[in-house]
């Protein structure tokens, strides 16, 4: 109800605040509608004026387009036009001053002339070689002749006998015997009498150095006086030199000496074995066999002794001597040759 009251209380103030905004609203009413008038106007105005600038625009375009065809057009055309008169030009030029015909028909004349030239010189200094050549091997085939002639002087003609080139069944001599008469004879030279090889082995020194050894025995020393001082004696001092070689083991044994051994041992026994059954021990073979006993253990007459308390049949009545065999070794060369080598400081050792 308080509500009410307040309410109804303010009610004339609110119809005077409801006419007075209803005024402002109209004035501000026209004002709001001139100004859309106004802005239509502008902008239906600017719409106008576009729409007639882009038909205005696309008219230019269109001129412009069409000029700009003729103009290409037109510059296809002379372009064809001057591609026609350089090629014209061109050709003119090469065929006068580069690819002249008759320049080079000029020039190849020129050049078969030059080669007939160039070919006779080559034919002529061809035949003066084979002549050169010719000559060269006549002159030798002289010399030839006339050292034949030389050494062959001995064969000509004398005033009481014919030689063989002056046979007198020949109505004239023979060329031969003309060479011989004008050849001049060889001097006699004493021919050196070359020295046989084993009288030039012994003027040589003996034992020129440590690998070689003398092929003959060496000639025995000059018998002169012995120099004082404490040399020994020549025919000690030689047999020390020309001593024959000792190999030590390492050299005298092969490189393959226990191959060799092996091989050796192998044959040994394949010529020694009596049964060639060998024994398999990893294999079957010989178990379906019968075990075959021995002589010895299988005769009626009991075991033998032999290899269970003797291993040798001895018949002490067919002894020569009552003393064992004794074994005779060759000696040892080693121990044959004391006394008889020398140390550095050359004292016998």
């Amino acid at each position: 109800m308080a509500t009410l009251a307040r309410l109804q209380r303010r009610l004339p103030g609110q119809r005077e605040e409801y006419f007075h905004r209803n005024r402002a609203v109209d004035e501000y009413r026209k004002a709001e509608h001139n100004a859309a008038v106004q802005i239509q106007s502008w902008f239906r105005g600017c719409r106008v004026r576009h729409y007639l600038c882009v038909t205005e625009m696309y008219a230019i375009f269109f001129f412009l387009d069409s000029q700009t065809a003729y103009f290409i057009m037109k510059m296809n055309f002379y372009n064809e036009m001057a591609v026609r008169i350089q090629k014209r030009w061109r050709g003119y030029y090469i065929r006068k001053y580069i690819h002249n015909y008759y320049a080079l028909k000029k020039y190849l004349e020129a050049i078969s002339v030059n080669n007939e030239i160039v070919r006779k010189e080559l034919e002529e200094f061809a035949e003066m070689k084979e002549k050169e050549k010719e000559k060269k091997d006549l002159e030798r085939k002289e010399k030839k002749k006339d050292h034949q002639a030389r050494k062959m002087h001995y064969l000509l003609s004398t005033e009481q006998m014919a030689g063989v080139y002056n046979s007198p069944f020949r109505q004239s001599p023979d060329p031969m015997e003309v060479r011989l008469r004008k050849a001049r004879p060889f001097s006699h030279r004493q021919q050196q009498i070359k020295k046989h090889l084993t009288d030039e082995i012994s003027d040589w020194p003996t034992c020129t150095s440590a690998l070689t050894f003398p092929t003959m025995k060496p000639l025995p020393p000059i018998g002169r006086q012995k120099p004082q001082g404490p040399f020994r004696d020549t025919a000690e001092v030689m047999q020390q030199r020309y001593k024959p070689l000792e190999p030590t083991l390492r050299v005298a044994t092969s490189i393959n000496s226990l191959e060799k051994a092996r091989e050796e041992i192998k044959r040994e026994e394949w010529r020694n074995r009596i049964n060639d059954n060998k024994f398999l021990p990893f294999s079957s073979c010989h178990k379906n066999h019968e075990y075959d006993p021995l002589i010895h253990t299988s005769s009626k007459y009991g075991q033998m002794t032999y290899g269970i308390k003797h291993f040798r049949e001895e018949h002490h009545e067919k002894w020569v001597a009552n003393k064992n065999f004794e074994t005779v070794l060759p000696s040892i060369d080693l121990f044959d040759k004391f006394g008889q080598t020398y140390s550095k400081a050359g004292q016998i050792v």
